[in-house]
Order: C-alpha cells, then structure tokens, then sequence
C-alpha cells in the first residue's frame, strides 16, 4: 500500500494536478448546479439547455486532459479560464459562483504549473548570470 501511495504521489508531482482537480469540480458544480430546480421554477429549454450541459462537461474534460497531458498545460488552463469566465451568462451565473470560482482558480494553477527541470532551469542561469557578470571598473 505504501508503494502505490509513493507511486502516486510521485505521478502527482508531475503534473498539474491540484488545477486539474479544480477545473473538473467546478465541472461537475456546475453541471449539478444546472440541475437543480428552485422552488417552481426549472428553466432549461433550446441553447440554453444545450450550454448548461456541454459547459460542465468541456470543465470536467479539460481539467482531466490537463492532468494527463501536462505538456499542453497553457492551452487547456487557457480554455478552463475563457470557459468559466463565459459561465456565468451561460449556466445559471457560473454554477452560483462556486463553479466559476473553482473553473478560475483552477485554470490559473494549471497555467502557472511548471515541471520541476524547468524550475531549476530557469533558476540556475539567472544566478549563474550574477556571479559571472564582468565588473567595469570606474573611470575617475
């Protein structure tokens, strides 16, 4: 058990996980939130209907291709921001703000998400930069 535990949470460490997870909550928010009927009231006819489902399930999609392909991270983080930002005209005020919320924070971590070599890569040059810049000695 501790070995499939490492396992995963090396996998997890690889990837943009915690955006992903985000961006396919406020998937499956928004979806439930399309569902519900207040009091009376259940209004779900033509584009409106159509939005309040594809919406959701381009959310839940997304976060998951975002988890599985990591490389494509700006692209899908891009989307799920554009996507939950739009939800608020197209399903019932962004699944109440929770789902929009979710959609946004997600799609912010899946943009900033950078692989560990590439953090390391862009440290060490600009450190390396520092120590070997040339000192110009002043003219008095």
């Amino acid at each position: 058990m501790a070995a499939r535990r490492a396992a995963f949470s090396a996998w997890r460490r690889n990837r943009p996980f915690a955006g992903g997870l985000l961006a396919a909550l406020a998937g499956v928010e928004m979806f439930f939130s399309g569902q519900l009927d207040v009091g009376k009231i259940h209004v779900q006819v033509g584009i409106e209907g159509l939005q309040a489902t594809i919406i959701p399930l381009l959310m839940v999609l997304l976060g998951i291709l975002a988890t599985v392909m990591p490389v494509h991270r700006i692209f899908y983080g891009v989307l799920v921001l554009a996507i939950s930002v739009y939800s608020l005209v197209g399903v019932n005020l962004g699944g109440f703000f929770i789902g929009m919320l979710l959609g946004a924070v997600g799609g912010i971590l899946i943009v900033a998400w950078m692989p560990r070599a590439a953090r390391h890569e862009t440290a060490e040059p600009s450190t390396a930069v520092r120590e070997q810049a040339p000192v110009e000695p002043s003219r008095s």
